[in-house]
């Protein structure tokens, strides 16, 4: 995740005070953040859904004293923030009793829902379980979203479950999963953000896992990806100026890394090697190193697009000792600094500052989990690598951008 925020922030302080601040860093050798799918069910069936979820149960879940067991594990090996998530967390009975348990245990606790089962008395609810913060998944306005959720009414829904977590004064984002087919309404949600009073917007970039990866060529193209961009950081730098409480994020695409400096760069050159520096220690994809996932039947995964390789059982293996080991190879590679990647990837002057990208996406469209990322939206001079093979960028020329226009609100 790139905290598109907190680096134009210090910019902003930088270019006020004349010195670049000091950060402060997360700190070394604890454990993961844990994305945590305590179950599979959710009464929607989206078209991005990396879980391939449906409105029934699905057999094999983890117990809440299986739960319980893994929590205990999770905090002795120094993992300190969980994401619960689903399917749709709120599905889940027991739920509230994990989200108290964990607050006691000191965990930073997180809630990913789509919002649909969110009225006045869940609201009370989840503001009464302490959760830290509530991302609340949008995929547009009305139209646009109800036909990404594959329900009339969800849009409507949700919004209504934003504003009422918000008279509770629960910190409430916005999760926005960008493809062509919704792009057009980006700025219309950066406006909605700001009206509704939400805290976030998280812009996800597509990727190619579940339904994802069943969608992956309605994936938005290269250049509008880069409009998006451009808009999500103008937005992120007035914010920083005014000193607004609101942040702005990024997942899933890490050449959002080296863009950010280059668009930061041409608006205050003098930061650059600062911010490049910051950008660096970063380190850029995380998958396998500083975000783990546990699957509803206690599998772990590299992170929530790895649903289809298996690090092991939390029934059969403490999460403690399936984490560091580095005997299965895609962990290996993982793990390694830098990373064992390929093509523009492996040539590109960034790559300490994206860690190689997201490698599923490699993996899902050439079954090779080093080959340069296909989503990589970054042109060859950027890049400054030149390949025999298609660039990413000459993918991007062939397509026909003029279907996909991005109008700043």
């Amino acid at each position: 995740m790139l905290r598109i925020s907190q680096y134009l922030r210090e910019l902003v302080q930088a270019e006020a005070e004349g010195v670049w601040p000091v950060a402060r860093e997360r700190p070394r050798g604890g454990g993961p953040v844990v994305i945590w799918n305590l179950i599979r069910r959710c009464n929607l069936t989206c078209k991005h859904c990396y879980a391939l979820s449906a409105d029934h149960d699905y057999p094999g879940e983890l117990s809440t004293a299986e739960v319980f067991a893994t929590m205990d594990d999770l905090h002795a090996f120094g993992v300190r923030a969980l994401i619960l998530s689903g399917g749709e967390p709120l599905l889940r009975p027991d739920l509230f009793e994990i989200a108290a348990r964990a607050r006691r245990m000191g965990f930073y606790v997180g809630l990913s829902s789509n919002g649909t089962l969110i009225d006045a008395d869940m609201a009370a609810r989840v503001a009464g379980a302490g959760f830290d913060y509530v991302g609340i998944s949008l995929d547009g306005l009305r139209e646009t979203h109800d036909r990404f959720r594959r329900m009339q009414g969800a849009f409507d829904r949700s919004l209504a479950a934003i504003r009422l977590l918000g008279r509770h004064d629960v910190k409430v984002g916005l999760r926005f999963t960008m493809t062509s087919l919704n792009a057009h309404d980006l700025p219309a949600m950066l406006v909605l953000m700001r009206d509704e009073g939400a805290n976030k917007f998280y812009f996800s970039h597509l990727n190619y896992a579940g339904r994802g990866n069943i969608h992956r060529d309605k994936d938005a193209q290269h250049l509008a990806t880069r409009a998006a961009l451009d808009l999500l950081y103008e937005r992120a730098w007035e914010a920083a100026r005014e000193a607004r409480d609101e942040e702005y994020v990024t997942g899933n695409n890490d050449a959002d890394g080296p863009y950010l400096l280059q668009w930061a760069t041409a608006r205050a050159p003098r930061w650059h090697d600062a911010l490049r520096a910051r950008l660096v220690a970063w380190g850029g994809n995380a998958s396998g190193v500083n975000v783990a996932n546990i699957d509803n039947e206690g599998r772990v995964h590299p992170d929530t697009m790895w649903w289809h390789h298996d690090l092991g059982s939390v029934r059969e293996r403490p999460f403690s000792a399936i984490w560091p080991d580095t005997a299965d190879p895609l962990m290996a590679g993982l793990k390694a600094r830098p990373r064992p990647v390929e093509g523009r990837c492996g040539r590109c002057r960034h790559l300490s500052i994206c860690g190689g990208n997201t490698r599923v996406r490699a993996q899902q469209l050439t079954g090779n989990p080093w080959a340069e990322d296909p989503g990589c939206y970054l042109t060859d001079d950027e890049v400054g690598a030149r390949s025999d093979s298609v660039p990413a960028s000459a993918l991007a020329r062939a397509g026909d951008h003029r279907r996909i226009v991005i109008h700043h609100a």
